[in-house]
């Protein structure tokens, strides 16, 4: 579709003697958050990994922002590159420079500004997320796990992306700080117009913020679609899934009707 900013064809991807992910296929719209959910081992992050080349596959396609992966020199896919943010699994801030260092290692890998409009650009994506100067000059172990996150957030924000990827974002949070971690990716989200490709396990971000969901198992995509749509899924490990006693419960919450508006 013309509304595709990430489209993957029959990706199969592997190690050793084994297939990951075989014949998956894919597309993130413009502008959405897509929730990628899957089993322990049923390739969730190798699926994100590959799609921002930090892994090979061992065929189909990948497209982003109308840029084939596979054709794209060097210089034109480094172009992509800028156009994206990551957030990796616990944050993977650089442990020997501090949360202000770490915003801005992208810029002074991909901008030529001056040293006092990176501090500016640093400070600013860091209120963005909740945080304050005085946290800038702080090292990541001096952080709580929520703080990480944040942090983590504005360092892929750092260039302005048009997509951020999202690797188990809500991980290792308690449900209050994972709560309010997808309300800023959410509000950032509307407010930034991103496309957002999140891998969670978390069913409360994948009922709260996202607004397609796909499934991956057996190395494919088994289910996708609305909350609604994969509640309606025979898959058996979608079933399970969103059939448990969480989902079941969240599903009834989001069915109960919303408090009206009393600032009338």
């Amino acid at each position: 579709m013309a509304d595709d900013v990430i489209s993957v064809r029959d990706l199969v991807v592997g190690f050793d003697d084994r297939n990951v992910l075989d014949g998956l296929t894919l597309s993130a719209r413009r502008g959405e958050v897509l929730g990628v959910v899957g089993a322990s081992g049923s390739g969730k992050s190798v699926l994100l990994r590959t799609i921002i080349g930090l892994l090979p596959k061992r065929g189909g396609t990948i497209e982003v922002l109308g840029q084939d992966q596979s054709d794209a020199s060097d210089e034109e896919w480094r172009g992509i590159e800028r156009r994206w943010g990551v957030l990796f699994q616990q944050g993977a801030l650089f442990s020997s420079l501090t949360i202000r260092q770490n915003v801005q290692f992208l810029m002074r890998e991909t901008l030529d500004i001056s040293q006092e409009l990176m501090d500016q650009i640093a400070l600013a994506k860091l209120e963005m997320v909740g945080l304050t100067p005085q946290d800038a000059d702080k090292f990541p172990s001096e952080l709580s796990g929520g703080m990480t996150k944040r942090a983590a957030l504005a360092r892929a924000l750092s260039i302005d992306p048009e997509i951020v990827f999202l690797d188990e974002p809500t991980s290792g949070l308690d449900p209050i700080s994972a709560g309010e971690l997808d309300e800023l990716i959410r509000t950032l989200q509307q407010t930034l117009g991103l496309t957002v490709f999140m891998v969670t396990h978390d069913l409360e971000s994948l009922y709260s913020i996202c607004d397609r969901v796909a499934a991956i198992a057996d190395g494919r995509i088994v289910a996708e679609g609305t909350i609604e749509t994969l509640l309606k899924s025979e898959h058996p490990w979608v079933k399970a899934y969103f059939g448990g006693k969480r989902g079941e419960l969240l599903a009834a919450q989001r069915k109960q009707p919303q408090p009206a508006n009393r600032g009338d």
